[in-house]
């Protein structure tokens, strides 16, 4: 099967069923009890006024941790460069809703005009678009220019609200909400492990950070303990060293 277009991925456990669906619809599903949880974005929770629980905020998006922004974008060329100077002209956007509460609230008659996708392209059919950005690298490939931004958004862990009253289905859900957390915090951080003498164990311990708390082991040769911790990758290429120059032997770490 070619796994790479299969909208139904199977995992481990037979108590899950799992399907993919676009951000712009999964609230609208979750909120209508078709699904029992899902993840999309809170802009798309907003502009479908969807009734469901947030489980929890999920620091994660395509290329960066940082909230992605709905901005309000011109072509390079446009000389527009506030939103009032938009007044009686075209916006294009996928996020409708939002849009249009945007404007409404600075008391700026415009038109919007929902978008299919390729929102970039029809930038210079319009008078502006709001599109979505983390980087800006599309916006700026397809020269456009951000004058204001609509509004921000994270990743959301969602959950139907009649199966959070089930006890079974909620159990789940939060058992699922605490391993994506743990694989989002994974992501920056990686185990380590060394030998270390007896004798310099307290010296060692002293070294790693003070908020961590290492598991030591007894080894078979009496001397020794076998030292782990996980740490932040930020810190690794300074305390590696450190370590070894300490009396550390066998110094090894890996991605969790």
């Amino acid at each position: 099967a070619d796994t790479a277009r299969n909208y139904l991925p199977r995992i481990d456990d037979e108590q899950i069923d799992l399907i993919l669906l676009r951000a712009q619809e999964m609230s609208r599903y979750v909120a209508d009890g078709v699904l029992d949880a899902g993840i999309t974005g809170c802009d798309w929770i907003t502009e479908n006024e969807s009734d469901v629980v947030e489980v929890c905020e999920l620091g994660y998006s395509k290329t960066t941790n940082k909230p992605a922004r709905w901005v309000l974008a011109v072509p390079d060329e446009s000389k527009v460069t506030k939103p009032q100077e938009l007044k009686g002209g075209i916006i294009a956007t996928e996020l409708v809703n939002a849009t249009k509460k945007y404007f409404a609230e600075k008391n700026i008659d415009v038109k919007i005009e929902f978008s299919w996708g390729a929102t970039e392209v029809k930038s210079r059919l319009v008078d502006a678009i709001v599109e979505l950005t983390e980087t800006g690298s599309s916006l700026r490939a397809n020269k456009l220019r951000v004058i204001d931004t609509i509004t921000t958004s994270t990743t959301r862990f969602i959950a139907n609200k009649k199966a959070w009253r089930n006890k079974f289905k909620r159990e789940k859900i939060e058992n699922i909400s605490i391993l994506l957390n743990a694989a989002i915090d994974a992501r920056n951080k990686v185990g380590l492990k060394m030998n270390v003498k007896k004798n310099d164990l307290e010296k060692i311990l002293k070294i790693l950070p003070a908020e961590k708390s290492p598991t030591v082991s007894s080894l078979a040769d009496s001397d020794y303990a076998a030292v782990e911790v996980v740490i932040s990758d930020k810190v690794e290429r300074s305390l590696v060293p450190a370590l070894k120059r300490a009396g550390a032997s066998g110094i090894i770490t890996y991605p969790l």
